[in-house]
């Protein structure tokens, strides 16, 4: 993973298992489904990623999944989602599993507000002009059964308060650009 904006650059290196994805793939440009209609992005649908994972380590209790844009023109990135306390039996979510109204967010767990302060994920709407923007779509295997954060959190602070309960995580990096002209 390279250190150019890597959210995880500043935090304790821990080992990576697997994540993979029907929708998005890794280094590769987000489809149109994963834009934001939301913030007026001609074809955004505002759709979560499907992602499943493998390998988490042993002694994982809960899983915690995260979509973060740290070359946001905001000083401090922009988040994009967040789920927190779900099951150590879990090792997927379906596409749309985001939505605002889902019934796929395993019994247990919940959406955080995003940067948005919606409690969904938000798709990628990246300035006109700005460049190839990096999202990062992360699952953390945690040591805790429930991480104690109040469902009006912010991902920011739920990324605090897991940092020392993560025993791994694994990554997919999807980008998207919107050009000057649009």
């Amino acid at each position: 993973m390279t250190q150019h904006n890597n959210p995880f650059a500043r935090l304790p290196e821990v080992p990576q298992f697997s994540l993979v994805s029907e929708t998005i793939a890794d280094g590769q440009p987000l489809p149109t489904d994963q834009y934001s209609g939301a913030f007026g992005v001609p074809g955004g649908r505002d759709i979560s990623p499907h992602l499943a994972w493998t390998g988490a380590p042993e002694g994982t209790k809960s899983y915690a999944v995260t979509a973060y844009d740290p070359g946001a023109p905001t000083g401090s990135g922009f988040w994009h989602w967040a789920v927190a306390n779900i099951p150590a039996t879990v090792t997927s979510l379906s596409a749309g599993a985001g939505d605002a109204d889902s019934t796929t967010i395993p019994a247990g767990a919940f959406q955080l507000p995003n940067d948005a302060r919606l409690a969904r994920f938000i798709g990628a709407a990246p300035p006109a002009g700005h460049g190839a923007h990096r999202y990062y779509f992360t699952v953390h295997a945690l040591d805790v059964d429930h991480i104690d954060v109040q469902p009006d959190a912010t991902p920011a602070y739920l990324g605090f308060v897991m940092a020392s309960h993560i025993l791994a995580r694994a990554t997919l990096i999807a980008t998207a650009e919107i050009g000057a002209d649009a």
